[in-house]
């Protein structure tokens, strides 16, 4: 215990022993490999304490410097079997009051307005556009979709690699107010929301592809009858995952979901399965988008996953209106829904589907409006009358598990066989039109939608919760900008997409001799996507860490271009890279290293994000500007288009006049620059002066700054990031799927081939 380090020296062994300290990690180890070991973590400066060893006396031991041990016990006293516990309960039936509802246009427009506020339909932007939706570069399918960029997809993809198109998908499911109103409907009915948000990925094996974690939040012992719930809870989603032939292999349960108050009362929350889906997808080019492509010669199906009748109990509407239900959908036959489960895989296996999003919360009209929200232009004409029941509302709004997807006019026969075959209901129901209406007609009645002004009370509440997060009215900003900033793109007239244009090939094997360094600091988390775009353009890369540099082991004099990546350098508790800037500042041998290579006539340098304020914090540009928080004062997280204005650098020289689509994940990206624009040698610039088309409100729209003379370039945006057209958030429909690279790589190549000219 003595060798463990303490930071509190009041600590009793009991806390030293039991406290739970984060990212820390226990090695086993051989005594003759703590050597390199030790050598690998001082490099990353990753503290490692040699702090015991194994005895074979089958004794867990922790002793104290006096020879005390606070704690010694027999191994099987720690691993032997536990003590079954039982749960003994009665079943308490529960009954929930059905929704009342009107059936007149007036009234299914207001029921629409509430049901798309409700937080768990209503747009998640606020949560998104926070986060980083984009490192390591193997994102390839995140929340985010279409040209406005608005999070409507619910199946995430990750690729490998970024060699291969190998991936992993996944996806959640939950249905809490329907397992109030019938626990076992609800765990099938957030297993069948898992997978049918899961199906839009080409998996390798189809549904045998798929694992499932289930978290079970439930009110145990809290009052009679939430254990027998969870029991038949349990069961039901137990029986369905086997008829599935599903595994479940993990979970996590937190069954004391009660809150207890002074007074004596208490507040129990709904018992709820969180179902985690994960599945190997065999290509993830092949995912499916929920965005409508606007082609009035394609066409919109539903097809049912559920075999039972439209019900309205424990949805989004009954909700709104103040009531659970009694009457909850659910999967009623478990084969069915394998079998519309695996045609729809065979859709997007053969990629007959242009688009595809599934029905849950909300319902089928909140799927449909969905579908046409990422889109500035469209709009949908469908009749509903294929759809056997009479109840308008309930059409639109029941939460059975479902599909809507849109396919080829010229494919009508082949999909329609294809479903048949399988035994699957499905339902044709109209095709795309002009406009911003959602046109649907029933039993000879017609109903419009209009889908900007809908759109606009479906973000109004991700407005509101971000007006708690962001400052300097930027929340208001961005909810006024948000629909007129669509990402679009404009290649250079000679750019193929091909490799092999650039004399480039995925499959190099030996060295080119051009050498380009990664320069790593505590905390950089961008050097693997940034260190494959660098070879993928005939690079021979190196990886160099700070205390390579402090101790003098690296010189970079074999190194023709540095690349400083982001991330957040010693977690950037002193400001952008400040504490980065330091490391170079004020250790003798890092600064003159650096010196030494600014010095030579026969460099490059880049810096990306953390790399930039670091580039920026130690002048290498000569430029006297600074880097600011964002204006939001929060990380700012998107998928948007930046310019590139004429420009003389080496790097995005040849790509002026160019419009491309590119990452920024940052918190400190402002540009201050105090000189006028003239003074500045502006590489690359926001497309949209307004936030958050310009996420940090950098003067002059400056996304990228280079030197003088054009040999070193620093950028807020990860353009390492894009180099793929499936790392993209959007890409050309049409260039989609023939593009093997985006024009970012010839940043990398020019870099390249400027070096070897020098």
């Amino acid at each position: 215990m003595s060798k463990l380090p303490i930071g509190d020296q009041t600590l009793s062994a009991k806390e030293i022993i039991a406290n739970e300290s984060q990212e820390r990690m226990g090695l086993l180890i051989k005594e003759e490999a703590i050597a390199r070991v030790r050598q690998i973590a001082d490099r990353e400066r990753a503290p490692m304490y040699v702090v015991g060893k194994t005895t074979g006396d089958h004794r867990f031991a922790f002793q104290q410097a006096d020879g005390v041990r606070p704690f010694d016990l027999a191994v099987a006293q720690m691993f032997g079997s536990s003590p079954k516990t039982y749960m003994v309960d009665e079943t308490v039936q529960q009954h929930y009051a059905t929704p009342s509802y009107d059936r007149h246009a007036e009234a299914i427009l207001t029921y629409l307005s509430n049901v798309l506020q409700l937080e768990a339909v209503a747009c998640k932007d606020w949560l998104t556009n926070k986060v980083d939706r984009s490192v390591t570069g193997k994102i390839a399918r995140q929340q985010c979709q279409g040209q406005l960029q608005l999070p409507l997809s619910d199946c995430g993809v990750v690729a490998l690699d970024y060699r291969g198109h190998k991936g992993i998908a996944t996806s959640i499911g939950h249905a809490p107010q329907a397992a109030l109103a019938d626990a076992a409907a609800g765990s099938v009915l957030a297993v069948a929301e898992a997978l049918t948000n899961l199906v839009w990925a080409s998996l390798t094996d189809g549904l045998d592809s798929v694992s499932l974690s289930a978290n079970w939040m439930w009110p145990c012992r809290s009052q009679k009858g939430e254990d027998a719930r969870l029991y038949t809870a349990v069961k039901s989603l137990s029986d369905f995952c086997c008829a599935l032939g599903i595994n479940v292999p993990t979970g996590k349960d937190s069954l004391s979901m009660t809150q207890k108050y002074p007074d004596g009362s208490k507040v129990i929350s709904p018992g709820t399965v969180i179902v985690s889906a994960g599945a190997e997808t065999d290509d993830v080019q092949k995912t499916v988008s929920p965005v409508l492509l606007n082609d009035e010669h394609t066409l919109i199906y539903h097809i049912d996953f559920s075999f039972d009748r439209l019900k309205l109990g424990g949805s989004a509407l009954a909700q709104t209106l103040g009531k659970v239900g009694d009457e909850v959908p659910c999967v009623q036959d478990a084969e069915y829904f394998r079998d519309a489960f695996l045609v729809v895989q065979t859709l997007v296996k053969r990629q007959l589907l242009l688009a595809g999003h599934d029905i849950s919360a909300g319902g089928l009209i909140t799927t449909l409006l969905e579908m046409c929200f990422s889109n500035t232009t469209g709009g949908l004409k469908l009749s509903l009358d294929g759809i056997q029941e009479m109840d308008l509302v309930k059409i639109l709004f029941a939460e059975n598990p479902g599909v809507v997807i849109q396919i080829q006019s010229k494919h009508k026969t082949e999909v329609q066989k294809l479903l048949l075959d399988a035994g699957v209901g499905y339902t044709l129901l109209g095709s795309p039109a002009a406009g911003r209406q959602l046109h649907i007609t029933k039993d000879e009645k017609h109903y419009t939608f209009d889908i900007d002004a809908l759109r606009d009370i479906w973000y109004a509440s991700s407005h509101r919760l971000d007006s708690h997060q962001s400052m300097n009215g930027c929340a208001d900003e961005r909810f006024a900008h948000y629909k007129e900033q669509p990402v679009t793109m404009a290649f250079p007239q000679r750019f193929t997409g091909k490799l092999s244009s650039y004399g480039l090939s995925a499959d190099r094997r030996t060295s080119t001799g051009v050498r380009a360094a990664i320069i790593r600091e505590k905390g950089t988390n961008g050097e693997r996507e940034m260190a494959y775009s660098l070879y993928l353009a005939g690079f021979d890369v190196k990886d160099v860490t700070m205390t390579d540099l402090v101790s003098g082991r690296e010189t970079l004099n074999d190194i023709h271009l540095i690349v400083f990546c982001g991330g957040f350098s010693n977690s950037d508790v002193l400001g952008s890279a400040k504490g980065w800037a330091g490391a170079f500042l004020f250790n003798e041998k890092a600064k003159q290293t650096l010196d030494r290579f600014y010095a030579r006539k026969d460099t490059l340098s880049l810096g990306i994000c953390n790399g930039c304020q670091l580039m920026m914090e130690l002048d290498l540009l000569g430029s006297g500007g600074r880097m600011r928080h964002n204006d939001s004062h929060k990380f700012e997280s998107g998928f948007l288009s930046i310019v590139i204005p004429e420009n003389h650098s080496v790097m995005f020289g040849s790509l002026s006049g160019s419009k491309l689509g590119i990452w920024v994940a940052h918190g400190e990206g402002k540009f201050e620059l105090p000189a006028a624009e003239s003074d500045y040698h502006i590489a690359a610039k926001y497309a949209y002066g307004e936030y958050p088309g310009n996420p940090n409100g950098s003067k002059y729209n400056v996304a990228a700054l280079a030197s003088a003379d054009g040999r070193h370039l620093a950028m807020m945006p990860h353009l390492e990031r894009a180099v793929f057209p499936w790392q993209n958030g959007w890409y050309p429909s049409d260039r989609a799927q023939t593009d093997e690279v985006t024009p970012w790589i010839e940043a990398f190549v020019n870099a390249r081939q400027w070096i070897e000219q020098h």
